[in-house]
This record gives C-alpha cells, structure tokens and sequence, in this order.
C-alpha cells in the first residue's frame, strides 16, 4: 500500500501551514491527510482540532492545538484563531476542513487576512455554497440538475409534504453552524435515507424538540456504487481550474449515504466540464470537493454537495508527480508555480476502519460478499490512517475501532459471512 507519492521538485518555502477542523468528530482523516501531505514536502504544520482526534499525533506537526466548535462560540473560536495565529508567529496557509471552519472563515476573513493566507473570494460565496438551500436555488439560476427538494419550516409542512411524496426519501441538514448542535443533542446522522412517511415525520419532530430542524427533503435517486461521483480540484484567483481530478465512490459511510470509504480514480468528462463552468461563473476561488449521482432515469449527473474547503477524499486524487489539492493550494498561496498532471487512473484510496464498518453492513444486506470485497481492496494504494512514516494515529485509531468491531462481530448476519468467508478461502487454498 502506498502512502506519499514522489514529491518532485515540490518544496516548501519555509511558509507554515495551520489545518482548522472544529468539528467534534472521530473523521478526521482530512486534516491527517493534509498535515501528511505537506509535511512530506518540509511544510512546518500546525493544526487545530478536537483533544482526542488522532491528527495529533501525527510526527509531522510542529504543534496541535485543541479546540472544537462544543468549546465556545463563533466569536471564541475566532479569537482563539487569532491567537494560535500570535502563537505561530509568521503568517500561515490557513487551510479549513470542515463546513464549521469554512463558515467562520468566510464571515471573518477582514480580520483574520492579518494573520493567515488564505484563497479571498466574494464574502458570503463560502457560506452560500455550504448551504444546501441556497446551492439548490442556485442549480436551479445556472442550469445545473440537482435532485428536486422541499424545505419545510414546520410539522404541518412535513405532513403536506409526503402526501405526495415518493419513498425513500432523504433528509439533510441545511447549514452547518446552525444544525451542528441539533445533531450532536439527537444523536442523528447529518443525512438520512428515510424509507417511509413515519420514519420522516418521527426523525423530523426529535430535530423538532430540539429545537432547530434546518432540514432539507430530497427524492433519493437510485442506482449503485457507480453512480457516485467526485469532483476534487483546485481553482485560482481568476476561477481558472489548476488542478481538477473525478473519480467514484465505491463504498460510503453510513452505507449507501456519506463520506466515501472507498474511492477510485476514474475519468469523467461530464463532471468535470459542469463543475469548471460553475465555478467559473460565481467566482470561485480555493479548493473543492463536490459530490453528484448519475440519475439513469433522465441520463443527467445531478449536483448533491459543494463542500468550498478540502475535502475529506483528496488523497484519492494524486498527478502522477504527487500533486494534490492541498499542495496545489499551498504552492499558489505562497507564489510558486502549481505543475499540474493527469491522475495515476485506476487508483484506489481507502479509510481502513470505516471501510470495515461499512463492508459488514452491506455484508449483512446481502449485497457484498467476501470475494468482492477482497477484489475491491487489491488495487488500493494509500490509506487514509496507516502511513508507515507516521504510525501513531493508525494505532491510536486501531484501539478506538476495536469496540466497534467486536459488536459488529457478534452479529448472527456477520457470521454467517464470515463462515462463507471460510469456505470461499478453503475452496481455493489461499486468497
């Protein structure tokens, strides 16, 4: 398994780097990746991120801070940024890996230019992009197909609203910093598949009595692995694309909704095309990851998410002379030149644990078994937490994925794949 790619004449001109991720989430292979990433090329790291993410232990960082949005308010943690800014004591690529920090950068970035570099766009852009009402209006004024979506505001329109509704259906959360304390008080994931009216009118009154639904309704478009797309790429200060890279998600977590597990890099002219134009045209400027579905029904890719921020996948997508999203900004942002290639086709990048967890979910629907699993995972060439020059957060990830894995295993469904796991095995002597 691979786990950097040849650095070429990619070096660091002694600018640091500070990697922001404030949300409270055991995900944090993202910044990892990042910090890994430019690290390798002699970038002086830093980062801010929850106590307990396994980023800090990362060999490659000169100094972690611990903070999360749960630690204060947007004004706190701006001057808590602001701070480590002082701390760091030259200015920084700031680099944001979740909608908390995108937003927070967005509505702050007069302020926080004085301390960080960072891609300056249109105020408001960011934030206008994270938000899934607003990028579905969007879709709509650029001529962009999107799955069609209802906003309601009360129970009264979730009861008018599957009246006519088609089942599943699926339930997000609008914007970040107005839903993340909702969902962390409800334990709710950020994106739901809900099978039935019942399902939807029980999910949507706990959001409800908590106080802050935010919530889209979208019609869920079928289809498999193969109709998950990505787009990741980085666009310069004329909203010109340097570095752009698609690929698919094979496996997600939750199943069937989320962030991919498992992604190879595949060629997709439509996607890319759509994405370089919309960019373009509202000014775009920074690094991207967006997410579409090939809808068979009407023959069209349709957008479902712009994350305007690194996204958690980006080391699924390397030139053959090891450029990535994360050097492609900080190459721009410190005046040198951003060499761009074509993707190394066929590459594989997988997140070891969650993977797991998914793969034994869809074990148990019947819809993997053991021999396709195991092919799925010979053509990966990087994981997302096992480095073998910086092992502590895989083993720090291990321990904490073992309770998980145990009661995963003690299912009866589980079994039964594993026992045709042995047979399969036995039948060919080896794998």
């Amino acid at each position: 398994m691979e786990n950097k790619g040849s650095e070429g004449q990619m070096n660091s001109n002694g600018v640091p780097a500070l990697v922001l991720s404030l949300g409270r989430s055991p995900i944090q292979h993202g910044p990892l990746s990042v910090v890994r990433s430019l690290g390798r090329i002699g970038v002086p790291m830093y980062t801010i991120c929850d106590s307990d993410s396994p980023v800090m232990k990362s060999r490659f960082l000169e100094k972690a801070f611990a903070w999360s949005a749960d630690d204060g308010s947007m004004e706190d943690t701006l001057e808590f940024l602001l701070d480590v800014g002082r701390q760091i004591g030259r200015r920084a690529v700031l680099i944001t890996t979740d909608d908390l920090g995108t937003i927070l950068l967005d509505e702050n970035a007069n302020l926080l230019k004085e301390r960080f570099l960072f891609p300056e766009q249109p105020q408001g852009l960011a934030r206008s992009l994270s938000n899934k009402k607003e990028m579905y209006y969007l879709c709509k004024r650029m001529d962009v197909p999107t799955p069609e979506a209802a906003f309601p505001t009360s129970q009264e329109d979730v009861v008018n609203y599957v009246r006519g509704a088609a089942f599943p259906i699926v339930m997000k959360g609008i914007d970040a910093w107005s839903h993340y304390g909702t969902l962390r008080e409800t334990g709710m994931d950020r994106v739901l598949i809900l099978e039935s009216a019942s399902e939807l009118l029980e999910s949507y009154s706990k959001l409800e009595a908590a106080g802050s639904p935010d919530v889209l309704l979208q019609e869920y478009i079928p289809g498999g692995p193969d109709s998950v797309w990505m787009f990741n790429g980085y666009f310069d200060e004329g909203s010109d694309c340097l570095l752009g890279y698609t690929g698919q998600k094979i496996r997600q977590h939750p199943p069937y909704t989320g962030f991919a597990t498992l992604g190879s890099c595949v060629d997709n002219e439509v996607v890319e095309s759509v994405t370089k134009r919309l960019m373009k045209e509202i000014g775009y400027r920074g690094p991207l990851d967006i997410g579409y579905r090939f809808d068979a029904r009407d023959n069209k890719y349709k957008l479902l998410d712009v994350n305007p921020r690194m996204g958690g996948t980006f080391r699924l997508f390397v030139g053959e002379n090891g450029m990535d999203v994360a050097r492609a900004l900080y190459l721009d942002l410190t005046g040198q030149k951003v060499d761009g290639s074509p993707s190394r086709a066929g590459r594989r990048w997988v997140v070891e644990n969650y993977d797991l967890f998914s793969s034994i979910a869809y074990a148990r629907d019947g819809r993997l078994g053991f021999a396709s699993w195991i092919r799925s995972l010979r053509d990966v060439q990087e994981g997302a937490w096992f480095a073998t020059d910086d092992l502590a957060p895989a083993r720090s990830v291990l321990f904490s994925s073992m309770g998980k894995v145990f009661v995963l295993l003690s299912k009866g469904p589980l079994l039964r794949w594993l026992s045709a796991s042995q047979r399969w095995i036995s039948s060919r002597g080896r794998i």
